[in-house]
């Protein structure tokens, strides 16, 4: 128990230090966060054809019961920076401990990146993400988790115009609560 305890206070320490540090932010990270996309079989073909998308190097997330996450980010339309965006997220239910995680939206037409940067978006709770990670892929949403080993990744397909990833970077969180995020943007 004092293990688990342990870890869990870690993860949310490197949460805060990641969310906090202004350095996680720089011109770098969110090339190395599109690269590190770049590299996952299943985006190549959003990267190819996207009218444009929101990348969020570092999102930090953490809960006991009542759980939260941060990120800020930068818009792309084309191959071109657009403006800011930030993302928030309350959840409710059984949840514990933190992490960080990058998160790529990619927008199929001009319709669903308007919509996007019109000021203030949000995905309900029944939105779903793919997450990438090593070796194994799991496609989490709030109807339910499934995860897979071996090559064959968990496929996304643009839902109302946008397709959205993860990619962990750190902490251990055990989670089955109700989340919908928000943004918000701002023109460069």
């Amino acid at each position: 128990m004092k293990k688990f305890i342990s870890i869990i206070a870690t993860s949310c320490a490197l949460i805060a230090s990641l969310i906090m540090s202004p350095v996680a932010l720089a011109d770098e990270s969110y090339a190395e966060t599109v690269a590190n996309f770049k590299q996952a079989n299943d985006t190549h073909k959003f990267f190819d054809n996207a009218y444009g998308y929101a990348i969020f190097p570092t999102v930090g997330k953490g809960g006991f019961g009542i759980g939260a996450a941060y990120g800020k980010g930068r818009v792309f339309k084309g191959n071109g920076y657009a403006g800011d965006t930030s993302l928030t997220q309350i959840s409710l239910g059984f949840q514990i401990g933190g992490q960080a995680y990058s998160e790529i939206i990619f927008f199929k037409d001009a319709k669903a990146y308007n919509e996007f940067t019109s000021g203030s978006f949000e995905f309900g709770a029944q939105a779903s993400a793919v997450a990438i990670t090593i070796g194994a892929n799991a496609q989490a949403g709030t109807t339910g988790n499934s995860s897979s080993a071996g090559k064959s990744a968990a496929k996304a397909s643009y839902i109302n115009g946008m397709a959205v990833y993860t990619l962990a970077k750190g902490g251990l969180m055990f989670e089955a609560a109700l989340a919908g995020q928000s943004f918000t943007f701002e023109d460069k």
